[in-house]
């Protein structure tokens, strides 16, 4: 780890030194440049990219980005979200009204569709559609053509993704190997591909939690307003908090209990835990953030802590 990093530290009420406050800054600019190089490799290398935009804090974290990296003109890409139907309605409604202020294109493909195809088939009607996004993701890859999809992991979310390229190739099946990626010595990208083949392009590989955070507070970035603190009801289980709603209804004898809680990562309302939280502002998340031992999907997604190998097999198949 360079000096740079160890220098980091979340941004409290009180004012950082000189020194630390100007490491700060270079260490998210050194971050931001590397990201917008990504993208404009992107735009240069790849004939039909699209970048994949959900409403969470990653992918608008991605936007601003693109701003920095293509405005005043145009994106060289649309934004392409896959819906299971299930997620959170405050983060639709803002993924909507944040694609309508920056005017650029929205394409949404949805999980329900490919459920009336026939293309999914749930073992049972309250089985959780997260999975089977990988499915609508692939069909909309083939139905409009794309040879690249931008995506907002991070290395420091989960263990398989440690594993990934910033240039991560798929094969004409939309199937990952771990174990056959391209070199990307000095930061040289190959982008690629035979028709059928495409890549997923992880500009924000090398950033952790904390920097998106402390990036969103830099850039006064809106987010959605379930990331921060508010008292909803919720039941335990399995170690976790489970939001009550239509979808996750409390099971027998679970006791449903309103609490001050989060959500670190937002996705299908199936699968996604909040964390209990009195963060109600930027500063206080980024402070909780810094003391955090868990990752944020460690913390938070349901459908990872049952498999320890859940996630990797998912990219194998195509999944984000």
């Amino acid at each position: 780890m360079n000096d740079t990093a160890l220098l980091r530290r979340p941004s409290h009420a009180h004012a950082p030194p000189p020194q630390r406050a100007a490491a700060d800054a270079d260490h998210l600019g050194w971050l931001e440049s590397e990201a917008i190089h990504i993208l404009r490799e992107v735009a240069g290398q790849c004939q039909n990219p699209a970048l994949l935009f959900s409403g969470g804090k990653d992918s608008l974290v991605l936007l601003r980005l693109a701003e920095k990296a293509f405005r005043p003109g145009r994106f060289p890409f649309p934004l392409l979200h896959v819906d299971t139907g299930h997620n959170f309605p405050e983060v639709i409604a803002f993924r909507d009204r944040r694609a309508a202020e920056l005017g650029e294109r929205l394409l949404v493909r949805s999980v329900a569709d490919s459920i009336a195809s026939g293309r999914v088939l749930l073992k049972s009607p309250d089985e959780s559609r997260n999975p089977h996004q990988s499915v609508t993701l692939l069909d909309a890859i083939a139905e409009l053509g794309f040879d690249a999809c931008i995506g907002g992991a991070r290395r420091d979310e989960e263990k398989a993704r440690a594993k990934e390229r910033i240039f991560s190739f798929r094969d004409a099946f939309g199937q990952w190997d771990p174990k056959n990626q391209r070199p990307e010595l000095w930061n040289l990208y190959n982008a690629r591909v035979h028709g059928g083949e495409h890549v997923r392009v992880f500009p924000i590989s090398n950033w952790t939690e904390l920097d998106v955070w402390q990036y969103i507070a830099r850039e006064r970035l809106d987010v959605p307003s379930i990331y921060f603190a508010h008292v909803r009801p919720v039941v335990r289980r399995g170690g976790a908090l489970v939001p009550v709603t239509e979808l996750t209804p409390p099971r027998d004898g679970e006791a449903v209990e309103s609490l001050s809680v989060r959500f670190r990562t937002v996705g299908d309302v199936t699968c996604t835990a909040p964390v209990a939280s009195d963060a109600a502002t930027l500063e206080a998340i980024i402070a909780e953030t810094a003391a955090t031992t868990i990752t944020e999907r460690g913390a938070t997604r349901l459908d990872d802590q049952t498999n320890d190998a859940s996630m990797e097999l998912r990219k194998k198949a195509g999944y984000f």
